[in-house]
């Protein structure tokens, strides 16, 4: 029965982090794809830098809370944690709100 039931979690995990990477790609495949229909979307590779270190480190340290925090109190608190930091600083950089 343990057996079974560690299976399933490792099934949940995989999928959970399969779900959270494809989001990151897809946040920073629509700017790329806007671009090509607007004008009004004008990145360059700095700002592709940026958002790529800004979405994988949130990305990693989601990971790493998920590995380390034991509760899903815990992992759901570090969840929301990281991703007000990230809208935070993605909002200081785009517009200055601070």
């Amino acid at each position: 029965m343990a057996l079974l039931s560690h299976t399933a979690s490792q099934t949940f995990s995989r999928h959970w982090r399969t779900l959270m990477w494809g989001w990151i790609v897809a946040l920073l495949l629509l700017p790329a794809v806007s671009m090509l229909f607007t004008e009004s979307v004008n990145w360059g590779v700095e700002d592709f830098a940026f958002a790529i270190l800004l979405l994988g480190s949130a990305g990693l340290l989601v990971e790493l809370a998920v590995r380390r925090l034991k509760s899903a109190r815990a992992r759901a608190t570090a969840g929301v944690i990281v991703a007000a930091v990230v809208t935070l600083i993605w909002a200081q950089a785009a517009v200055g709100v601070f």
